[in-house]
């Protein structure tokens, strides 16, 4: 793979059980890279470690007068040069281009299992912990992946080094072959508390990130309650602690690279103190003791690959574990899913959407309404008729500072999968499943661009822009981008829209996010509060739009406001997790308290004022004035 063919086609399916089983799994994916960096880095460290001898023959053949043969030395030492050159350059390419394939693998990955989760990601696993992870510890594991091609062809020139010293200067080579092994794993005891202190500093770092992220997204809450000082104050102490945990871990690492240093130096010294006895003796020649001189000091340079695989190892490790905790996340809990004989079936079209696990149904072409009185109950049933919900077996979801520490997600419960026309959406390919079914949340996201791209979506085809537009009420926001695009922008269509829209109201946003679901035409709609950031007038228009545009079609609105409700062909009260009551609007408000204490927001003495009668709400008004 090359850095041109980038992106990978299909980046395959990871081994995600931890992370050093994820590394492993990396480096085979690129066992043709690696093959090539190993050959690169045995032709550049061959040439490092044959310079030595090289330099001794040619020092030999100066004592003795021997030109020819000196002439012969010279070859061979630009052909060491010329090995060197090329190998060390081609290592350089070789070794980069298994970095960039592998952190854009890794990139892909987490890409694609974001693409699946969706907004369910965010409650599994932090949001700081997601921007770390596609960050910073993608580089780290592509410095690692990188890393062990050179630092086993660092390995195979100190073995050659060692081997070649014993028979070129056996006396001196031996002292060489046991030194060496010895300086390389001189620092193998301090690695464990080395890599403890790096995962301290990555994991403070991580949370840094994650409160980062956090008050950024709150900002302009923050502002509203003067409470910018507070999360400043703490980012600030948050900051600190990872600077803390980072110089320790950065003593520790200097001691490993003085060690690196020292015994090396004490070896060298060694050698040269004993060859220059034994040269005195006349037990060697002057150039095997330059020989055995310039290799001890070669191995400095291969040593530090040691050195360097040791900290790659040490700080990928858990950016690798953190990365296959994401991309270990599945739609739903596989002990939930009924095993499958053969290839699911596509629902024929026209189909119920059923929830067993509320006894929520949604009859096909009907325009269907759920009132939930808990906001987050209804935004999680929301998820779930999408196919993608993940949340506890009592439907609480789990807090991000817990899935921070590694909580065990997977054990939670969905209960039943949804069905759409008898058949589960969970069963279903991913992309079958979307282009059925498309849940439009109570905090839609807008993309940066134009008017034209945000609504170029998959879609069916059946609705236009301006039909999508004028049902979701979009004509102040034309206006609104129009005046606000550059001279020479004279349709709106090609009107710029800022990041997230932070240049329209959340109304104007909410409305954009229902026009660009409108234009999709799915299956199955379902949308969450879409009108609750829109006043009661635009509200209406809004609801008559969505009845008139998804006639024949099925669509699910999850809302509390009378206006939408009323526009309903059936609404479904929910009730401690499962339908308590269905009826039309006006059916539900006259039976039943519960839907009328939700949608008219009564308190609990008005509900008992209205289920009195004359006689008991005049004696019920007279104890009030009495007691006041």
């Amino acid at each position: 793979m090359q850095i041109s063919d980038l992106p990978y086609p299909d980046p395959g399916v990871p081994d995600a059980r931890s992370g050093p089983r994820f590394l492993l799994w990396l480096g085979r994916g690129q066992l043709g890279g690696q093959l090539k960096s190993l050959a690169w880095g045995m032709l550049h460290f061959g040439g490092v470690a044959g310079l030595p001898y090289a330099v001794g023959l040619g020092v030999d053949a100066v004592v003795d007068r021997e030109p020819n043969r000196l002439l012969l030395v010279g070859g061979l030492l630009v052909l060491i040069g010329v090995a060197i050159s090329v190998g060390d350059a081609m290592l350089h390419r070789t070794a980069v281009t298994n970095w960039i394939t592998a952190a854009a693998r890794v990139q892909q990955l987490l890409a694609r299992k974001t693409a699946e989760l969706g907004s369910a990601l965010t409650r599994r696993v932090a949001a700081g912990e997601v921007v770390a992870v596609s960050t910073g510890d993608v580089e780290k594991i592509g410095w690692f992946v990188e890393a062990v091609s050179r630092f086993l062809a660092a390995v195979f020139a100190v073995v050659l080094v060692c081997v070649g010293l014993v028979f070129y200067a056996p006396e001196l080579g031996v002292v060489v072959a046991v030194g060496v092994p010895l300086i390389a794993l001189a620092s193998l005891p301090l690695l464990p508390r080395a890599t403890r202190r790096a995962d301290v500093q990555r994991e403070k770092a991580g949370r840094a990130t994650e409160l980062a992220a956090d008050t950024v997204a709150g900002l302009r809450v923050l502002r509203g309650i003067g409470g910018e000082e507070l999360f400043l104050g703490r980012y600030r102490e948050a900051s600190q602690e990872v600077r803390r945990a980072a110089v320790r871990s950065a003593r520790m690492w200097a001691l490993i690279s003085a060690i690196q240093v020292v015994l090396p130096g004490l070896l060298l010294i060694t050698v040269v103190w004993y060859g220059a006895s034994l040269a005195l003796d006349g037990r060697i020649a002057v150039g095997e003791l330059v020989a055995a001189f310039s290799a001890v000091a070669t191995l400095l340079y291969p040593l530090r690959h040691f050195e360097e695989i040791a900290m790659a190892y040490s700080f990928s490790r858990p950016s690798a574990k953190r990365a296959a905790r994401v991309l270990s996340l599945t739609r739903t809990d596989p002990a939930e899913r009924p095993a499958q004989a053969g290839t699911v079936e596509e629902p024929a079209a026209g189909g119920d959407l059923y929830d067993p696990r509320t006894g929520l149904l949604a009859p096909a072409g009907r325009f269907t309404a759920v009132v939930c009185g808990d906001p987050d109950l209804a935004g999680r049933l929301a998820e779930r008729l999408g196919g993608h919900a993940m949340e506890d077996h009592d439907g609480g979801d789990r807090g991000g500072e817990e899935e921070g520490a590694g909580g065990s997600d997977r054990d939670a419960k969905d209960g039943p999968p949804v069905l759409l026309g008898g058949v589960a959406l969970d069963d279903l390919e991913l992309d079958t499943a979307r282009r059925l079914v498309l849940v439009q949340d109570k905090d839609p996201v807008l993309l940066s661009g134009t008017l034209r791209e945000l609504l170029d979506v998959p879609a069916s085809g059946a609705v236009e822009s301006g039909a999508a537009l004028a049902a979701a009420q979009c004509a102040d926001v034309l206006d609104a981008l129009l005046q606000s695009a550059p001279d020479g922008v004279e349709d709106p269509m090609d009107a710029r829209i800022t990041e997230r829209g932070r240049s329209l109201s959340g109304g104007q946003r909410q409305r954009l996010a229902l026009a660009r679901s409108l234009v999709t035409d799915p299956e199955v709609l379902v949308l969450d509060e879409p009108t609750s950031a829109v006043d009661s007038h635009t509200e209406a228009r809004i609801a008559d739009g969505i009845a008139a545009l998804r006639g024949g079609r099925t669509t699910v609105v999850l809302a509390s406001s009378p206006l939408l409700l009323d526009r309903a062909d059936r609404v479904v009260l929910i009730d401690g997790g499962t339908v308590a009551a269905v009826g039309t609007h006006r059916e539900l408000l006259h039976r039943e308290p519960l839907y009328r204490a939700v949608v008219t927001r009564e308190t609990d003495e008005e509900q008992r004022l209205a289920g009195l009668g004359l006689t008991e709400l005049e004696e019920a008004l007279t104890e009030i004035e009495e007691s006041a």
